[in-house]
């Protein structure tokens, strides 16, 4: 597993997450025929809170970001993209379990939405969330806390 590490991201991220945010989500944004150069990046720039986002480096180097928003009833898991080069090495799964890990011990529901027809979903599946609803375009996915769904 590479060497890897979350740090708070800050405004002067966004460009580079919007870019990265447009290289990750080419390919099923095409195939969903919902691809627009300009719209793929600005979508990023118009959500992006950096108070709620950190920066995943691998080996000290940019290589994704994560968010988590806090809504009234959850919170939800967002802009979360790894470079290509990190990808299937197991950091998305383990930053996603740190983030998780937390989520659990506040007792804090987790929501997110996910392309249809893209492979994160997998993951999201492994990591307990489950089907709350879809659209021909997204899958809105849900995760109660662990010691919810285990009793402990």
């Amino acid at each position: 597993m590479a060497d890897w590490e979350l740090r708070p991201a800050s405004v002067a991220d966004i460009e580079t997450v919007a870019e990265l945010r447009a290289v990750v989500l080419r390919a099923d944004l095409e195939r969903l025929g919902r691809y627009d150069e300009q719209r793929v990046r600005q979508r990023l720039r118009d959500g992006f809170v950096p108070a709620h986002s950190w920066v995943v480096e691998v080996g000290g180097a940019f290589a994704g970001c994560v968010s988590l928003r806090p809504a009234e009833d959850a919170h939800w898991l967002e802009h979360f993209y790894l470079a290509q080069h990190s990808q299937g090495c197991g950091v998305g799964t383990n930053v996603l379990g740190v983030l998780l890990e937390r989520c659990d011990r506040d007792g804090t529901v987790v929501r997110l939405n996910v392309l249809q027809g893209s492979p994160a979903r997998r993951l999201y599946e492994r990591h307990g969330f489950a089907l709350e609803t879809e659209d021909p375009v997204d899958v809105f996915m849900i995760r109660h806390p662990a010691s919810a769904v285990h009793g402990r």
